[in-house]
């Protein structure tokens, strides 16, 4: 069962007050209640927090989880310091939750792929396109593009 500790709204309409109340996470709003530890009235000015530090560390201890706004009035009332305080020291203790290990399958692994031997053919082509010499680029002084060009133009005006 999840047990929370949240507001149970209570009073007029337009005039509203809550009780800070443990109960099961299931059950409505101003449903049923397991127990009421304390009241918040934010009308009143300054707005009054009551609540019953003894018995919210209880169900603080036991699992109990706060709501945002719940957990808000528990840090004001203190009592929110008193459980860190508390968890901090029985925490290494006693682990509330136990993990099970689930069984994982191993995944199998790719087969590794051969390549495949090069030629005797093809070996000496390797060998000699490595140890070809990379042309050099012409330098900028150089005509070159400019007379590649002007064949270029030359010989399309001779196919036409």
């Amino acid at each position: 069962m999840a047990v929370k500790i949240r507001l149970m709204r209570v009073g007029k309409k337009k005039q509203p007050s809550y009780r800070v109340v443990v109960t099961d996470s299931r059950s409505p709003r101003d449903g049923r209640f397991i127990e009421v530890i304390g009241q918040y009235a934010p009308r009143a000015e300054p707005s009054v927090v009551t609540i019953d530090s003894d018995r919210a560390l209880h169900w603080l201890k036991v699992g109990a989880q706060p709501t945002e706004q719940a957990g808000k009035l528990l840090e004001i009332a203190g009592v929110w310091a008193a459980y860190k305080a508390d968890v901090g020291k029985d925490a290494v203790v006693k682990p509330k939750v136990k993990v099970k290990a689930k069984a994982v399958k191993p995944v199998p692994e790719p087969a590794p792929v051969a390549e495949p031997a090069p030629a005797a053919d093809a070996a000496p082509e390797v060998a000699a396109a490595e140890e070809a010499p990379v042309a050099e680029a012409p330098a900028a002084d150089e005509p070159a593009v400019e007379e590649t060009a002007v064949e270029a133009s030359d010989e399309i005006a001779e196919a036409e």
